[in-house]
């Protein structure tokens, strides 16, 4: 258990290569979209606050992922791992073919190749960060993320309690999580003691140059430091016809004495049949911690051509 704490701790710290290199994968929703204008939010009879209201209530994130459980789909996905110079290291690339029947799950590898530092002599990833985000992200399908007591027949471990934390981290920003070691109070952007440090941005634009959208950008204030919170940024992206989120990035750094963390990491929604379902995740990040070796990963997930089964 205290080696799987440590592993949590290190996908917390596991998200902040150099943002140039974020460039490869084109991760954030920023660029998917293209700003028409700032936008007075009073002239259409909004607050901040129902912006706020509509973050902290979204449950399409998650349920966007519990979705693909009803389709069959292919997925794209690369991993890259890299040394201390941030010089590639290790490739992973997948391509699967997912396939739901009747609930009954299967999976065939359309494609698979691996080269450099990937795998342990037993099989298992290299690194804990590739090792966690496969079991949130690579195998979301198969993920019972929902709000309340764990799903019948999910094991009811201390591991599993942690993987719960960290999925509530991902897909629902801004509330307090508890019981993670060193930052949980950093988390709850919104409320009282963090929501000083903080300024709204607002703008309207057209994401994936169809689709009228709001931008709703939290970002740091620059008289705050960077000490005083963990996350720098959280843009989120807002349907401007109905109001469903489509697209987050998120933008976490923060250092103390135990870690050393700095995270650039997007998720992307699109509609298929009236259904949200997730189209791009894409993650940059390394973690530093005493007496253990420095990890260095990014991702870019990719799902697409969803058929409902």
């Amino acid at each position: 258990m205290k080696k799987f704490l440590l592993a949590f701790c290190f996908i917390l710290s596991a998200f902040g290569l150099k943002a140039q290199q974020i460039d490869r994968f084109n991760p954030d929703t920023l660029r998917t979209i293209v700003i028409d204008s700032p936008v007075n939010i009073r002239s259409h009879r909004l607050r901040a606050q129902d912006f706020i209201d509509a973050v902290m209530q979204d449950t399409s994130f998650y349920l966007a992922f519990r979705n693909m459980k009803a389709y069959a789909f292919t997925a794209e996905n690369r991993v890259f791992t890299y040394n201390k110079k941030n010089k590639i290291e290790g490739k992973i690339y997948r391509k699967i073919l997912h396939s739901n029947v009747a609930g009954d799950h299967k999976l065939q590898y359309l494609a698979k190749a691996d080269s450099g530092n990937v795998l342990k002599k037993n099989g298992k990833y290299q690194l804990y960060t590739v090792e966690m985000f496969d079991y949130i992200f690579m195998n979301a399908y198969n993920s019972d993320f929902v709000a309340g007591p764990p799903a019948s027949g999910e094991a009811k471990t201390k591991n599993e309690g942690y993987k719960a934390k960290l999925k509530t981290l991902i897909f629902t920003p801004g509330r307090k999580v508890s019981g993670i070691p060193f930052i949980s109070s950093k988390t709850e952007i919104f409320g009282p003691d963090l929501r000083q440090f903080y300024r709204y941005e607002f703008a309207r634009g057209k994401y994936l140059d169809t689709i009228p959208v709001y931008r709703f950008k939290v970002i740091r204030k620059p008289s705050s430091s960077v000490d005083d919170v963990m996350i720098q940024e959280m843009t989120t992206i807002f349907d401007e016809r109905t109001f469903q989120i489509l697209g987050r990035y998120i933008d976490m750094k923060y250092s103390n004495m135990f870690f050393d963390f700095d995270v650039q990491m997007n998720i992307e929604l699109n509609k298929f049949d009236g259904e949200l379902l997730p189209t791009k995740i894409t993650y940059q990040g390394n973690w530093d911690i005493p007496l253990h070796k420095e990890e260095r990963a990014s991702f870019l997930i990719v799902h697409k051509d969803y058929k409902k089964e």
